[in-house]
């Protein structure tokens, strides 16, 4: 096929979507989410894969102050917002994912096979972070390395770690592009040119036998837009309550049935191709076994923390703290008991619950009573006592700066409290506020 077909025959594959200003809002809220789409060409023309961007509205360029928390938003987007089926197709979806979220649980919302996991340039490897490679690519991932210039022995080094290669022809010497092709082909890696904007590159791009193609010369990214969802938050909080006490179908069906914008993000979470099930499910309870509890609460967590309020949500100090202290509790339990995920889930929920008395105006008994909440949960919240009484404490006096090495150490703390020193304290806080910063503002509409 000529390099004109090519471009041409390709228009025919993607889906254009017209884009338009929000509608006037007396709030000021957008009323749309936006997501851009740059296709991905194999050899013969046709569309292998799709790039997703981040879009804040209509216009089709990026406004991005923070690498994690947009490509938090591109993916929670695609997922729950717009739906895979209609953004991807059949086809995968290359993201850009940052180290934040690649240690993150928020990866593993992802289907594998639907998801290339595109690795920035600013990312530094260690051992930490190829162990953590290794992981996902045996989950099922496939890793590209983004904006590749030139043969280096740092690159060579992280081939190991990968299996695209994207090179950028604006930025490489063309001189040097045949040995950087034949490195990273000696090495079984798949080569992606990206950045192609003229006739002249595409041709040589195949003459160095790159397998996919990217960029200009063949359509710019396009932005797709849906209608924002209203607030979810009222019925996430009785869902998540549920899902505290270990509720079963029978006790989660009705309350999902009285939520249908939880419903309609939870069929897109199913059908999304995440359970590897080759088919669409329609029925909700078929819908809550394929994702099952765990997976549930985990996207209803994501959903809570990115619904909209009055402020946008990392403006919001409330949702920072919830957001932090629940990250923290969660860590520090995991940092007690590596392979309880159970204490781990539970002291999660408890950072949540712990401030739900001030977003819905009312007292920390009142609101627990309504929820119905697991006791260890609520007895923690009132009285502060037992395990996950002592941790949510221990946020609460990190959270202000105090010395909360000393409470874990008191002679009243549980059994092997003493072990969250103050350097393990300290990171934990960090790891959390990173956390909040890569999933909490507007993740999803």
């Amino acid at each position: 096929m000529s390099e004109r077909h090519i471009a041409r025959d390709f228009t025919r594959h993607i889906e254009v979507l017209d884009t338009f200003a929000d509608d006037g809002d007396p709030t000021g809220a957008p009323q749309f989410v936006y997501l851009g789409r740059q296709p991905i060409l194999d050899r013969d023309g046709a569309v292998n894969a799709y790039e997703l961007l981040f879009r804040s509205g209509a216009h089709n360029y990026a406004e991005i102050g923070d690498d994690a928390q947009a490509s938090a938003q591109v993916v929670a987007r695609a997922i729950g917002g717009i739906g895979v089926p209609a953004v991807l197709g059949q086809h995968r979806g290359f993201v850009n994912i940052d180290r934040t979220l690649l240690f993150s649980e928020f990866v593993h919302l992802m289907p594998p096979e639907r998801f290339v996991l595109e690795i920035l340039e600013t990312v530094s490897f260690d051992v930490q972070l190829v162990r953590r490679l290794g992981e996902l690519r045996r989950a099922g991932f496939q890793i590209a390395l983004d904006d590749v210039s030139e043969l280096s022995d740092e690159l060579i080094g992280r081939l190991p770690c990968a299996d695209i290669v994207k090179v950028d022809f604006l930025q490489a010497r063309r001189g040097a592009l045949a040995e950087l092709a034949a490195t990273v082909r000696e090495h079984g890696k798949m080569l992606l040119a990206e950045k192609i904007e003229t006739r002249e590159d595409f041709a040589l791009a195949r003459e160095l036998g790159f397998e996919l193609f990217q960029g200009y010369f063949f359509a710019r990214p396009q932005v797709l837009a849906a209608p924002r969802n209203r607030s979810l938050r009222p019925g996430l909080l009785r869902l998540l309550a549920l899902l505290s006490r270990d509720a079963g179908i029978v006790e989660l069906e009705p309350e999902l049935k009285l939520n249908p914008g939880v419903v309609v993000q939870l069929l897109r979470l199913v059908n999304s191709g995440a359970f590897g099930l080759g088919r669409n499910i329609a029925s909700l309870r078929e819908a809550i076994i394929a994702a099952g509890t765990r997976q549930i609460a985990r996207w209803a967590q994501l959903l809570l923390y990115a619904d909209s309020g009055d402020l946008p949500w990392r403006a919001d100090p409330l949702v920072q703290l919830a957001g932090t202290r629940s990250r923290f509790m969660e860590l520090a339990a995991g940092w007690l008991r590596p392979s309880d995920d159970e204490f781990a889930d539970a002291a999660f929920m408890t950072g949540i619950f712990s401030l739900v008395h001030v977003v819905l105006g009312s007292t920390p008994d009142a609101v627990l009573e309504k929820l119905g909440l697991a006791p260890h949960i609520c007895e923690a919240i009132v009285s502060r006592r037992g395990e996950l009484g002592v941790l949510l404490q221990l946020a609460e006096v990190a959270g202000e700066g105090g010395d909360a090495a000393s409470l874990a150490a008191a002679p009243d703390a549980p059994a092997g409290f003493a072990a969250l020193t103050p350097d393990v304290l300290s990171g934990l806080n960090l790891s959390a506020a990173a956390w909040f910063g890569a999933h909490i503002e507007e993740a999803v509409a």
